[in-house]
């Protein structure tokens, strides 16, 4: 058993109070190697700025638990050596069985999502429950699920989105004792997620899809006022990303996101954590496609991966400033 404080990290309960007092959100990006976490950690002590490092299932298969483990210990290191030591949570994105969320926290993770969304509502508070019951032994902090974001990301798949019912949620708090609580209000998973006929023209001709229910999350928040609220599936795909994707050979076809005004109007409310990872992917695709379009002879993966890293750190600092509100909020 490693406890996540001998890494370092923070649960989120602290820095989720302070964000809603603050009327801000707090960015949860999704990483899966070293660039990524270099430029997540680097944009946070730059802009002065909590974070959470998120793990999807895959993610952590990929990377290893055992090097994540030392990527977080490292990641906080890191922040101290570049100058200020901004409370970092490592959170599992998506756990979906008991046995994955217990691993997780016994491996050093300070935050576990369980998300029992895809059963039924009565299954879904067992299963909740029975994850915050253990993880609260270790002072680990958990977030559940009611409702289903539409889209592919990872192992996250559903082709149609149920809203969060806010008659569920007092009762669902009261039965499982979850400290966050992730919402359906139209937001969906991966780069694709409207269909070009969901969505209207603005001015300037870019698609715009259907608006955020903030009625739904009103309604939410006056059921279960100053308590956490998620969002999943925020990405808003930057289309310049895009565009620089499908300039060097790929084949992005309606990559539609969450608009960033949208976003900033949910991180002054009680939405206090705010998932991005689509749009890292896309920073990263596009500048390793241009590299080695525009340098075909390059084979050094640094050459390539180190563009692609300063274009994360670029995006990251600009969710944190001018979407997420987070900046200049650690002394």
């Amino acid at each position: 058993m490693v406890s996540y404080k001998e890494l370092g990290l923070v649960n989120s309960r602290e820095i989720f109070k302070q964000a809603m007092a603050g009327k801000y959100a707090i960015a949860a990006f999704n990483f899966n190697n070293m660039e990524q976490m270099q430029a997540i950690v680097s944009a946070a002590v730059e802009c002065k700025s909590p974070v959470i490092l998120q793990v999807s299932s895959g993610a952590r298969k990929y990377a290893n638990q055992t090097l994540l483990r030392y990527m977080a210990q490292g990641a906080v290191e890191y922040a101290k050596e570049l100058g200020l030591n901004v409370p970092i949570v490592l959170h599992l994105d998506h756990g979906d069985t008991f046995e994955l969320c217990k691993s997780c926290i016994e491996m050093g993770f300070s935050s576990v999502m369980i998300d029992g969304s895809h059963h039924s509502y009565e299954d879904n508070i067992a299963l909740t429950k029975k994850v915050v019951d253990y993880a609260h032994q270790f002072d680990v902090t958990v977030e559940g699920e009611l409702g289903v974001l539409a889209g592919v990301e990872d192992e996250v798949s559903a082709e149609h989105h149920t809203y969060t019912r806010p008659e569920e949620v007092e009762d669902f708090l009261a039965r499982t004792g979850v400290d966050s609580l992730a919402i359906s209000i139209g937001t969906s998973h991966g780069a694709n997620k409207f269909k070009p006929e969901q969505c209207t023209r603005n001015a300037e001709g870019l698609l715009v899809p259907p608006p955020l229910r903030f009625d739904i999350l009103e309604e939410i928040e006056k059921r279960i006022p100053g308590f956490p609220i998620v969002l999943h599936g925020a990405s808003s795909v930057p289309q310049d990303k895009v565009a620089i994707i499908n300039e060097y050979g790929g084949k992005l076809k309606d990559a539609i996101g969450i608009p960033e005004d949208q976003l900033r109007r949910a991180a002054t409310s009680a939405v206090c954590k705010i998932n991005i990872d689509s749009d890292g992917r896309l920073a990263m695709t596009a500048a390793v496609r241009e590299v080695l379009a525009l340098q075909p002879q390059e084979f050094d993966p640094r050459k390539y991966l180190g563009p692609a890293r300063d274009s994360l750190r670029e995006l990251y600092k600009h969710k944190i400033v001018d979407v997420l509100g987070s900046a200049n909020t650690v002394k």
